[in-house]
């Protein structure tokens, strides 16, 4: 790093010359250097390396190089950040960040077998240690313009993985090597980082090649397949076409990766959107058991409508639960509870619905702390050991019971909660 690593905010188009009409450039993205953003990180976290040093009984004068340092990547948009009485330049309502978290600081001292770890971010998912890298007015959905403001975030990233950082720390330079590690990313933004097909794909998973009708047949059994690298060379098949196959041969090739990747994800489960995701299907279970669904074929709409209604009021009488037009993550994690069961199960008829309805909620808030928790093992180790035994049961429910649901068809997060959570 330049001895001049002070460069503070540049504009965000820095190093692409400017090719964006519509909005005036030099508003349209801020963001920090990344190296500069590392290294004014390390510096404030010095005085807890120096500790993690003494903690560790390490004489520190020895400990110079051997350093490393595990970034977590987050990109996600901001919704709507319109200017309410604007007379301001033109811009997109819309936002994203792209930021990252230090989540630890190993050492390997000289002729030590093992790296031991200095530096644990305790809250790594708290937005106090989280580091705010490029703000853009941008849509995530315009990928075209998403890539061209992070293209330099992206060469300045691979140019760190291969180079180490010299830092003054404690008064003595020590030389660091960077890990990232891009697992903040929701599934819509993993599908554009990664080139994947939009999130209603027949490919339905961002971690395996499962198709929908696959993954509805087996619901358990898959493994995590799916590679920044594979993606890449899978694009490089989609584009040159090698076998001169027809467009459906070729796409059932590449398994849906028909952008060029753009940067590396790792596969995760993004807990909050998965929340929303299992809610809003059990909110839909809960309407088809009050219309006794499994015994019908294709009711009308508003006979559905009526079912909806049915349910909204009797949460909302019994559970002070008001309906929401999407659902949001206060209202799923209120939905996915034994009161909320219970008090649908007053609406259902038949009592063998009504003990399946309830079991499938038991299964699920046994499920839930796994993937809710930044480290199961620690924090719900029995839940962690009986996960795959429950997910089977619940699989084995949504294929028998509530069979007339997931007949060929399941949503992409029920897929991840029983196949990639084990």
């Amino acid at each position: 790093v330049s001895s001049s690593w002070n460069v503070g905010i540049i504009n965000g188009l820095s190093g692409w010359t400017v090719s964006v009409d519509d909005v005036p450039a030099d508003t349209i993205a801020r963001r920090f250097r990344y190296d500069v953003a590392l290294v004014s990180t390390l510096k404030d976290l010095e005085e807890d390396i120096m500790e993690g040093l003494r903690e560790r009984g390490l004489d520190d004068s020895t400990c110079t190089s051997g350093f490393t340092v595990v970034v977590k990547e987050s990109c996600d948009g901001m919704g709507d950040v319109s200017e309410k009485h604007g007379g301001g330049p033109a811009v997109p309502e819309k936002a994203v960040r792209f930021s990252f978290t230090v989540m630890s600081i190993t050492v390997q001292a000289e002729g030590e077998e093992e790296a031991v770890t200095i530096f644990q971010e305790q809250k790594p998912n708290s937005e106090l240690s989280c580091r705010p890298l490029c703000l853009m007015f941008v849509d995530e959905s315009d990928h075209e313009m998403l890539t061209a403001i992070l293209g330099p975030v992206v060469a300045e990233r691979k140019a760190m993985k291969e180079s180490r950082l010299i830092l003054s720390i404690g008064g003595l330079l020590r030389s660091f090597r960077f890990y990232f590690r891009g697992t903040g990313y929701d599934e819509k933004m993993v599908r554009e980082m990664e080139g994947l097909e939009a999130s209603g794909s027949t490919y339905i998973c961002t971690l395996c090649d499962s198709t929908r009708a696959e993954a509805s047949q087996n619901m358990v059994l898959h493994s995590i397949t799916r590679s920044h690298e594979e993606n890449l060379e899978r694009y490089e098949i989609w584009r040159t076409n090698p076998f001169s196959e027809s467009a459906d041969e070729l796409r059932d090739r590449v398994k849906g990766v028909s952008a060029k990747p753009f940067m590396e994800t790792q596969p995760t489960l993004d807990a909050l959107h998965c929340d929303i995701g299992n809610a809003t299907e059990f909110y839909k279970i809960f309407q088809d058991e009050i219309g006794e669904m499994y015994q019908k074929n294709n009711p009308p709409r508003e006979e559905r409508r009526r079912w909806r209604s049915i349910l909204d009021k009797q949460l909302r009488k019994k559970l002070k639960l008001k309906p929401v037009m999407r659902m949001n993550g206060n209202y799923a994690r209120r939905l996915m509870t034994h009161e909320a069961v219970k008090v649908v199960c007053e609406l259902v008829p038949s009592e063998e619905r009504r003990k399946a309805l309830t079991e499938l909620m038991e299964l699920y808030l046994q499920m839930k702390p796994v993937w809710r928790s930044t480290c199961p093992a620690r924090d719900c180790p029995d839940q962690l050991c009986r996960y795959s035994f429950n997910s089977q049961r619940f699989a084995e429910l949504l294929s028998t019971t509530f069979k007339y649901r997931y007949e060929g068809k399941i949503t992409n997060y029920l897929h991840k909660t029983l196949a990639h959570v084990p």
